[in-house]
């Protein structure tokens, strides 16, 4: 089994996991699984190790995550309303959910610039998470610290009693969470991507904040990828699959707790891992592939702006821009953007969407649509 359940004093059960890892029978599937694995992520991470410019796949990657990984946790902000939020921050967001969105980017950035100083431990869990849920719904759940209370996870107004999952109560939480942090530091025999997966569960089943809790355990296992070099830049992200086979994703959670089920989840994780990354290498092609277009069209028109090619490396960060806010960002004159920007337009990159004579934001729509997944 992969743990006990534990009858509290006041009369509800709660499941304890025990310290990873467990014994795991590498069957034919398995080894398969993380064969094909192991060869897709390797393959990603060579395509970012040779890009001279990564940021034009880091920037809507970490979007598109956040998106996903927010998505399951229900919120409705798509990934454009998010990139019209970014351009617009003056402005309260047409859609609520877009802050939380905007705060897993931030955790993302956040975490991966803090691996370079901190390894992954409790500590940086929980920077993390207090970047996560500053001024969000939630916020009440004491942003970067650990709960003092007890938690369950269930279906919207359920009881602890009728929940489908009740964590570790306080203290046996807080014994959970430093085995975990102990299992992570002790350069564990088992392959890394089985590990990553082990992990992921083990922080799920612990759920050691009151909120928030699923997004930092998908946000970990792109740093435990991260930090253990199998990515050379973050590159993957697992939320839009979870996202896709959500019933499955929480099915397959539960049975280890339920049943010590460990080899359908790792399983599923592995196939998750190849997936994305056969995917990621895809986008990254149609991403590059767009990006040398937007340049040669560009070049083949007459006296180009100075600003015009600073631009097209910006709108691959955010393909919504405001003349405005690049002008304050960049620190140069507004209209040394202006002419940047008219030209895109001239040429077919960018168009106007607001019709204001003021306050005008302007869009790549062939890349909103490929960032979006719509081509």
């Amino acid at each position: 089994m992969a743990g006990k359940c534990l009858e509290t004093r006041e009369q509800y059960w709660a499941f304890i996991p025990n310290p990873l890892p467990p014994r795991i029978n590498y069957t034919p599937e398995i080894i398969s699984a993380l064969s094909n694995a192991d060869r897709s992520l390797g393959k990603l991470s060579g395509i970012g190790s040779q890009l001279p410019n990564s940021y034009l796949l880091i920037a809507p990657y970490i979007r598109r995550e956040a998106v996903s990984s927010s998505r399951i946790e229900g919120t409705l902000a798509s990934l454009g309303d998010l990139f019209y939020f970014e351009a617009t921050k003056s402005q309260p967001p047409k859609v609520p959910d877009v802050k939380e969105v905007e705060n897993y980017v931030r955790a993302m950035e956040y975490g991966i610039k803090l691996l370079n100083k901190l390894p992954i431990s409790t500590r940086l869990i929980r920077q993390i998470h207090g970047v996560l849920m500053k001024g969000v719904r939630g916020e009440y759940a004491t942003p970067g610290e650990i709960r003092n209370s007890q938690n369950w996870i269930g279906p919207s107004g359920c009881t602890i009693i009728n929940s489908s999952y009740v964590p570790p109560p306080v203290e046996e939480m807080k014994i959970a969470l430093g085995a975990l942090e102990k299992y992570i530091h002790s350069n564990p025999i088992d392959p890394v991507l089985i590990q990553c997966a082990l992990v992921h569960y083990q922080f799920e089943s612990i759920h050691p904040f009151l909120d928030g809790n699923g997004r930092i355990g998908r946000l970990l296992i792109t740093f435990f990828l991260y930090e253990r070099g199998c990515l050379t830049h973050p590159l993957l992200y697992l939320s839009s699959f979870f996202e896709k086979y959500r019933e499955e994703y929480y099915s397959r959670l539960l049975s280890i707790s339920q049943k010590g089920e460990w080899s359908d989840w790792l399983i599923f994780f592995l196939k998750g891992i190849t997936n994305q990354s056969e995917a990621a290498i895809e986008d990254a092609g149609k991403i590059l592939s767009l990006h040398s277009k937007y340049r040669i069209l560009l070049g083949g028109t007459k006296k180009i702006p100075e600003t015009a090619y600073r631009l097209i490396d910006e709108i691959f960060q955010n393909p919504v821009i405001s003349i405005s806010g690049l002008s304050k960002e960049w620190a140069i004159a507004f209209n040394s953007v202006k002419r940047g920007v008219l030209r895109l337009v001239e040429v077919g990159i960018l168009k106007e969407v607001t019709g204001r004579k003021r306050g005008k934001l302007f869009t790549a729509p062939e890349l909103l649509d490929l960032l979006s997944g719509k081509k």
